[in-house]
């Protein structure tokens, strides 16, 4: 079993804080975990401040990125973890439409929505992180 850490450059450096993308491989394949993505641009700038939908267009956005810098697509996640600060029911509209618009394919990952109270940083509106799996 092999461990390779990925910090695409088209994503932030938050290497100071943890890896990006986790590959770990073996003889079938390749499991990959994608830490959480929020709706940051390369150099770390808040993107739709105040605005959720805009917010999880980018973060589903940063989470493909980092899955294509793995050699892994949409199609080969297998969990999603969606957190939403300050969730309300009204919201899972907007972030299904997110959510659709990058997962396109009739069988989606296994997945777990969450409210809660706060996310790294005050702006930060919603934050997704998954688990794909690429064999061989």
């Amino acid at each position: 079993m092999r461990k390779e850490f990925i910090n695409p450059p088209d994503l932030p450096n938050w290497e100071q804080s943890f890896s990006q993308v986790v590959v770990v491989s073996n003889s079938a394949g390749r499991t990959v975990y994608v830490s959480g993505q929020v709706s940051v641009d390369r150099e770390k700038k808040l993107v739709g401040a105040g605005d959720l939908r805009a917010q999880a267009q980018q973060a589903f956005q940063n989470l493909l990125t980092a899955l294509r810098a793995a050699g892994a697509t949409a199609p080969d996640v297998v969990r999603l973890n969606i957190y939403v600060r300050d969730y309300k029911p009204e919201d899972a509209a907007l972030i299904s439409d997110a959510l659709h618009k990058h997962f396109s394919q009739k069988q989606l990952p296994a997945s777990t929505w969450l409210g809660v109270q706060s996310l790294a940083e005050d702006g930060f509106l919603i934050e997704v992180d998954a688990v794909a799996v690429v064999e061989r």
